[in-house]
């Protein structure tokens, strides 16, 4: 802990000012299973080498699969899919019932019409505070550039006007 306090919940307000994307990262764990989650912590890293990175809660009952996955696949999602965004931040359920996807890089889950998908290398992990933070390497990407992204700001969706 260090000497000064922050309330969490103001933070987290205040952080909930910066508008994100929304993301579904997924993988395959140990039994070769899918996995994902809904996220709105990635971000570019570097072009050169082409790295990337997402943050996952150090409690998520996922952490361990997504540290052994070999790969993760980051399915940006469009305005229309706060369907998805919605279940796969709902636990537990088994997200992938029913749902179309295709394997991609490593196995892990692409979903269609998404904005952007990149299919990253699970290249490191770090503990960043009560998150881990995962770098992953691109070597695969797509994008549909004419589907707007699903936002997330002050604790809402928002599509762009």
């Amino acid at each position: 802990m260090s000497d000064t306090t922050i309330a969490t919940r103001p933070l987290r307000n205040a952080l909930g000012r910066f508008a994100t994307g929304v993301a579904i990262v997924t993988a395959l764990d140990p039994d070769e299973r899918p996995i994902g989650l809904t996220v709105n912590s990635f971000s570019a890293v570097s072009l050169d080498p082409a790295l990337v990175l997402w943050c996952l809660d150090n409690g998520s009952h996922s952490l361990e699969a997504f540290r052994r996955a070999s790969h993760h696949a980051i399915n940006i999602l469009a305005a229309d899919q706060v369907h998805l965004s919605n279940r796969f931040a709902t636990w537990p359920i088994d997200r992938f019932v029913g749902l179309p996807w295709q394997p991609g890089a490593g196995g892990a889950p692409v979903f269609p019409d998404c904005c952007a998908v990149f299919e990253v290398a699970n290249e490191t992990a770090y503990v960043g505070g009560d998150h881990t933070i995962f770098v992953g390497r691109v070597e695969r990407f797509a994008e549909t550039p004419d589907l707007a992204p699903l936002l997330f700001h002050a604790g809402q969706y928002r599509q762009l006007a």
